[in-house]
């Protein structure tokens, strides 16, 4: 069993940055990719950015169109940790964050169906 808590949400005006932080912890060595997704009330959850690794390789990552060149996802192989850097942000990117971890492939890292282990999110919201 794995346990995902995400932590670093907050309120910001729009313009600031946040940099949200995943821990996956527990028992499943066989993980091998984290991905960030978000939902807004009224929408159905959405990517957001991936990263997917081998062994101690720093990974690939991987993002959804809408958050390309303003979001950016690491990994720190020491601790298990993974971060998303959201900078710019806009009143569009007020949602419920949620980390998840898992094994997916190419054609699901993008997915829901990709991951395993989720957490409860944490809330960004923006505002001025």
């Amino acid at each position: 069993q794995v346990h995902v808590v995400e932590s670093g949400g907050g309120l910001v005006q729009p313009g600031e940055s946040l940099r949200l932080s995943c821990v996956a912890s527990g028992s499943d060595n066989s993980i091998n990719g984290m991905g960030w997704f978000r939902q807004s009330p009224g929408k159905e959850r959405e990517f957001v950015a991936a990263i997917r690794w081998s062994g101690w390789s720093s990974g690939n990552t991987y993002y959804a169109d809408s958050v390309k060149g303003r979001f950016s996802i690491s990994r720190d192989k020491a601790s298990s940790a993974v971060y998303l850097q959201i900078d710019n942000l806009k009143p569009e990117d007020t949602a419920l964050y949620y980390c998840a971890a898992g094994r997916p492939i190419l054609s699901t890292i993008r997915t829901m169906r990709g991951y395993v282990y989720w957490g409860q999110g944490t809330q960004v919201a923006v505002s001025s």
